[in-house]
């Protein structure tokens, strides 16, 4: 195992025999399962389409939200499908949420473990040293901070969110109901937002939010992970009525911040039959 010179993370192996970055601060391990690459690979960039999205919107660009840059392998993965789409294809923005640049600067010492040889690698040096690297098909730029300020102040639109923040265990304020209103005030008409978590209370604060929330793809030992959009058609397996069902429990997971009327606003959520959600 190899430490970054902070000593906040290391480079270990997951289960699977994938290297992947620890945090020592946190305990935990990004991309546990299946490794970083994998990962980025099968849950974020396939699920999401990226690729068709792209060669669907020639002239335009597409904003993607990366919370969470950690070592980067989301951000690496979204990167090398734009710049291997044609040359009509629209432009990919990737904007990284990340406080702490460690895990990256780590996982650039290992190279081609985490995608980051070659001109990845070098994208990923401009992104620590300049805040940004561009190339004719993509931008790539750092927001650098507490991702719920640097979303207050963020002013473009996005067309894609990969949320992959530590989990809420050690990262509470991201998973809660203001986090996913934060994001869905800057979310596009068309914007689908992909992350690892299947928890009852993630999906309910997405839910209460204003997201339209569904299943998504399971990976590894995960049998589901969660989809939400802004309109319900862009979910292959929206939630239904038997998941909301589960919400009259009394030992439900309400997100931390669930109003006192959490259960009626739930229930009036648009892709169940009810009137406008108000987050």
């Amino acid at each position: 195992m190899t430490a970054d010179p902070t000593g906040n993370h290391e480079v270990v192996r997951t289960r699977g025999g994938a290297p992947a970055v620890r945090s020592l601060a946190y305990g935990e391990i990004m991309h546990p399962g299946v490794g970083p690459l994998i990962e980025a690979e099968q849950l974020y960039v396939q699920q999401s389409r990226l690729a068709e999205r792209l060669r669907a919107a020639p002239g335009e660009t597409l904003v993607l939200f990366d919370v969470g840059l950690g070592a980067g392998s989301n951000a690496v993965a979204a990167r090398a499908v734009s710049e291997a789409a044609p040359a009509g294809a629209a432009r990919l923005e990737v904007v990284s949420f990340e406080r702490d640049l460690g895990a990256l600067e780590l996982a650039l010492e290992h190279g081609a473990d985490f995608g980051l040889d070659g001109e990845a690698g070098q994208a990923a040096r401009a992104l620590i040293n300049d805040g940004r690297h561009e190339t004719p098909r993509t931008l790539w730029r750092l927001a650098r901070g507490d991702a719920l300020e640097s979303l207050a102040q963020e002013r473009a639109l996005a067309d894609l969110v990969f949320w992959d923040p530590f989990s809420p265990r050690v990262n509470g304020p991201l998973w809660t109901v203001a986090a996913f209103a934060a994001v869905r005030r800057l979310a596009g008409p068309r914007c689908l937002l992909l992350t690892y978590s299947a928890s009852t209370a993630v999906r309910a604060a997405m839910l209460l939010a204003g997201w339209a929330v569904g299943i998504g793809d399971g990976i590894g030992d995960k049998a589901q992970t969660t989809a939400a959009a802004v309109d319900a058609a862009q979910l292959s397996r929206p939630l239904e009525q038997a998941w909301l069902r589960r919400l009259q429990r009394p030992d439900t997971p309400w997100p931390a911040d669930a109003p006192a009327d959490a259960l009626a606003r739930a229930r009036s959520a648009p892709q169940f039959g009810g009137g406008a959600l108000v987050p």
